[in-house]
């Protein structure tokens, strides 16, 4: 549930008046809600906490009293409903109300390791922290691995989302289950890290929610602030390395948490020899009437831009839509659309939509909340 009060000063103000202390509004915390009647401009009024809200009403009907999550703080707030069948188990909820403040995607981190990699800079670096920045580009993909199926499952399985699974499967004598996992690789150098002189760990920057509530969308390249881009001292990077490793692990944990049977978010890095970039990919699986299959993807390459796509299999049937930010891309994506529709047809899979449009689809779809918007 997307709630839009005009300001974060406005949010606090009405929440002292009252009688509410502004700190129960905190990413992760949970508020009890209850809808209050119908506004004159025809908008639901609901109360959540101590705040009188008015949305737009929602395509579902609320119950009288239920919960939200506090997802995100800033001009625009997001609380997700946490309806009766949706009750979280209390170790999750709590783990989830720990992580959410500190999660942020890649980007960041692949742009203080691409700074760090400099050979000038890279020896200055004890060699057990060197060792573990190269374990984890190691355990990075490549573009020639996630262009083939079996490179792609290879991909996911080392994503970090399952390596406790992994782990659980494992023989006890068996030493490397984690050396190539994300998640095991930024465990090593969070561990070497806390052990570092650092000043500045923390980061008042505003984090976007988890992408699970807000569908794909492309991660760029990343800028390192001036102070650092200028930079030539290795421990200038590291309380942003820092820090940066901790988000990063945060959100993989995040996702871990939000996985279940039909809903599956992975973030899977690409190193090649010009950088790094991000693919994203949601999976999701519904059993409405005939057994469906959707894959969503996003991925922003500096030779492309934004891409977004999504991929639904329900039988043999198929449907494919692209999205590209710049109108040249979309031209060189339709180039291939003979080869995809040949490559297609050797599976015996029908195809029963290919398209790709300028623009990129609007963000905020949700696989597991219910969402509106509303004004304080």
């Amino acid at each position: 549930m997307i709630i839009q009060p005009t300001s974060v000063a406005a949010l606090t103000w009405l929440g002292a008046a009252a009688g509410a202390s502004s700190e129960g509004w905190r990413i992760g915390s949970v508020l009890s809600a209850r809808p209050l009647g119908i506004s004159e401009q025809g908008l639901m009024v609901l109360q959540v906490g101590a705040l009188t809200v008015e949305a737009e009403a929602p395509g579902t009907k609320l119950p009288p009293q239920f919960q939200v999550r506090v997802l995100s703080l800033g001009a625009q707030p997001q609380l997700e409903i946490l309806g009766a069948g949706s009750q979280l188990d209390g170790n999750v909820n709590q783990a989830l109300r720990e992580r959410l403040p500190q999660q942020n995607g890649y980007a960041p981190l692949l742009a203080t390791m691409g700074a760090l990699s400099q050979w000038s800079i890279v020896r200055q670096l004890p060699p057990y922290l060197r060792s573990a920045l190269a374990l984890l580009e190691h355990s990075m993909s490549t573009p020639q691995e996630v262009s083939t199926g079996e490179g792609l499952r290879q991909a996911v399985n080392r994503s970090g989302i399952f390596l406790e699974a992994q782990l659980a499967q494992a023989p006890a004598s068996d030493a490397t289950t984690a050396h190539d996992d994300m998640k095991g690789a930024l465990l090593r150098l969070v561990a070497i890290l806390k052990g570092q002189p650092l000043v500045g760990e923390s980061s008042d920057a505003e984090v976007d929610p988890p992408l699970l509530y807000r569908g794909v969308l492309p991660q760029g390249r990343f800028p390192l602030p001036p102070e650092l881009a200028n930079s030539s001292e290795a421990t200038d990077f590291l309380p942003r390395l820092y820090t940066d490793v901790q988000a990063a692990l945060a959100r993989l944990e995040v996702a871990q948490l939000q996985a279940g049977v039909a809903n599956w978010l992975v973030e899977i890095p690409i190193q090649d020899a010009d950088g790094a970039d991000v693919l994203q990919l949601l999976l999701k699986q519904q059993h409405e009437g005939e057994q469906t299959w959707t894959l969503g993807f996003s991925l922003d390459l500096p030779s492309l831009g934004p891409i977004v796509g999504e991929l639904q299999l329900r039988g043999l049937r198929l449907s494919l839509r692209l999205w590209a930010q710049h109108r040249d891309t979309v031209d060189r994506l339709e180039e291939q659309f003979e080869d995809i529709r040949s490559r297609l047809d050797a599976t015996g899979l029908f195809l029963d939509q290919l398209s790709c449009q300028f623009g990129l689809p609007q963000a905020g779809n949700s696989v597991s909340a219910v969402f509106l918007k509303a004004t304080v």
